[in-house]
């Protein structure tokens, strides 16, 4: 595999152009494995790359460690198959979502992305307002979303179920697949899994995803196993984020199914999943109109004659909702010292100036 092959091309070597310099090489990190370790595939092949101390001076937050899907600026360690990275190279596009936990974190999913599948089974799993929610995520990612609805050998009306989903993402590919049967594949490939592309499958534990990815790339070999009969729910078979390279020369991404995706910086991504909306709003009376019972507004024209489906418009909120509080707001400054044992944590503290001065 050369870096030709994992998509290295003239843009990636300008900006490399000053690690050139510094003596370092170009590699992409193709998984991710224990904490600050990468495989990662150089010119030379794949070694394990190990983020050194001098990372840390520069990268300080989860965001700005190399995800799968990086480019990344590597030293190959003399005599070993090991290479210390340096530095990660801007990303074009990422899906990201928000960390699990109380903390404001964003975690990359994928980086550098060309087009991102959205996976869905069309078994007891199935969920039309989480399919609105991945698709948040994948336009705010910068790649292009496509919709899979995967299993459709396992219902009795996939097409009706197809027309469904269409109608609730305007404007956004909706295929219909079965890793099982194998139809809808040739589709898949022949439009999407071109030479150089990097393809991401994103969805719930389940879905499939991995199947899919062991039907298009022979000899992947990716776990998977049987879903639970009462709910079609499955276990999280993939445990790391892994990219394979596919015989048509395209690259994929496999990620551990999510259980739920807490948004991170979607602002954009939801008006771009809901453009309908969007364009409504334009034609309200003020431009700051929340769509309640201010007069002249063309959102609620629309849901009151029925133009706009009101489900639609509920899950518009209910993101829009989701987003606002989890804006992240700075203490006033008045706050702090205000914190009960404030006073005393703070006796004896000097000046920065006399500080300064002391130790001259």
């Amino acid at each position: 595999m050369t870096l030709a092959d994992l998509g290295w091309n003239d843009a990636l070597a300008a900006v490399f152009a000053p690690h050139f310099l510094d003596g370092l090489e170009p590699a992409r990190v193709v998984c991710e494995l224990r904490r600050n370790f990468y495989a990662v595939q150089t010119a030379a092949g794949e070694v394990l790359g190990e983020c050194g101390g001098g990372f840390f001076h520069h990268a300080r937050t989860p965001d700005q460690f190399p995800a799968i899907g990086d480019w990344v600026a590597v030293r190959s360690r003399s005599g070993e198959e090991r290479a210390d990275i340096h530095a990660v190279l801007p990303r074009r596009t990422k899906f990201s979502r928000r960390a699990s936990g109380s903390e404001a974190i964003e975690q990359i999913v994928a980086a550098n992305i060309d087009t991102v599948f959205l996976v869905s089974g069309l078994d007891q799993n199935f969920n039309p307002k989480r399919i609105q929610r991945f698709l948040v995520a994948a336009n705010e990612s910068g790649a292009a979303p496509v919709i899979l609805l995967n299993k459709f050998d396992v219902h009795d009306d996939a097409d009706a179920v197809r027309a469904e989903v269409q109608s609730l993402v305007p404007g956004v590919p909706v295929l219909l697949t079965s890793s099982k049967t194998r139809k809808g594949l040739k589709a898949l490939v022949n439009t999407y899994a071109l030479p150089g592309r990097t393809l991401a499958f994103i969805g719930s534990s389940g879905v499939g995803k991995s199947s899919l990815i062991n039907a298009l790339v022979r000899g992947a070999d990716l776990p998977t196993s049987e879903v639970r009969e009462k709910d079609s729910k499955g276990r999280h078979t993939t445990t790391r984020r892994e990219l394979v390279l596919t015989p048509s020369g395209a690259l994929v991404i496999d990620t551990p199914g999510m259980r739920e995706l807490q948004l991170w910086g979607v602002e954009d991504g939801v008006e771009e999943a809901f453009g309908d909306i969007k364009a409504f709003a334009l034609q309200c009376r003020f431009s700051n109109c929340h769509h309640g019972n201010e007069p002249g507004c063309a959102v609620r024209a629309a849901l009151d004659d029925g133009t706009l489906d009101r489900t639609r418009f509920d899950s518009y909120r209910k993101l829009k909702a989701e987003k606002a509080a989890s804006v992240v707001r700075p203490r006033k400054p008045g706050a702090l010292a205000s914190k009960p044992g404030w006073n005393k944590r703070s006796e004896g503290a000097q000046p920065f100036r006399h500080r300064q001065h002391q130790e001259e």
